[in-house]
């Protein structure tokens, strides 16, 4: 036992003090029986209502059954909070273009499982970012020059039969010349060289 002696106690009164403490131990032990059991007696300096919250002894502790549950909703709450934050970019750019979605979604795993914060920084300001589309612009302009290409190779294989006055050269020229019903059908076309 550590005691502090207030100043001016002089060596010789300590152990009057040591004897009072264990008087003080003695009343305690006093209290319980010879046998080691306690008695129903309270303290005296002990209050006489307990909060709601304190389990008397033999009872259900209703407050631990109360916070063992609000922990486990918290836990679920929180995670799910932080997995709904965590899919936002791949959600926003669920309506943008397949390849920007794709990226997206590879970068929010990324962040996911290496916890690098930066990926999911990219692929929030990616899923932000309205990306041009290339590929419908250039998919009209090829199917034009096509049709561009088509109709050169008609004129000039209608210039063939004009110019020329054999019948037979203007027949081959004709069948050379693919029929737009075949084009619909599906028939291969043949390759294209020289546009400019």
């Amino acid at each position: 036992m550590i005691q502090i002696k207030p100043a001016g106690i002089d060596s010789y009164q300590q152990p009057a003090v040591v004897e009072a403490d264990h008087a003080s131990l003695a009343s305690e032990v006093s209290e319980c029986g010879e046998d080691g059991q306690l008695s129903d007696q309270l303290h005296p300096m002990t209050p006489h209502h307990l909060p709601f919250y304190l389990a008397r002894p033999g009872e259900t502790d209703w407050l631990m059954i109360v916070m063992g549950i609000f922990l486990i909703v918290a836990i679920l709450g929180i995670g799910n909070l932080y997995l709904h934050l965590h899919s936002l970019p791949e959600r926003m750019a669920h309506k943008s273009q397949k390849l920007q979605f794709e990226i997206v979604a590879v970068l929010g795993l990324l962040a996911l499982f290496t916890h690098i914060h930066l990926f999911w920084i990219a692929a929030l300001l990616l899923a932000l970012v309205d990306l041009p589309d290339f590929g419908s612009p250039l998919g009209r302009i090829a199917g034009s020059v096509e049709k561009i290409a088509d109709s050169t190779e008609a004129s000039s294989a209608a210039e063939k039969t004009t110019d020329d006055t054999k019948p037979a050269e203007a027949a081959e020229a004709a069948e050379q010349i693919e029929p737009a019903d075949a084009k619909e059908k599906g028939v291969a076309k043949r390759e294209v060289r020289g546009h400019a």
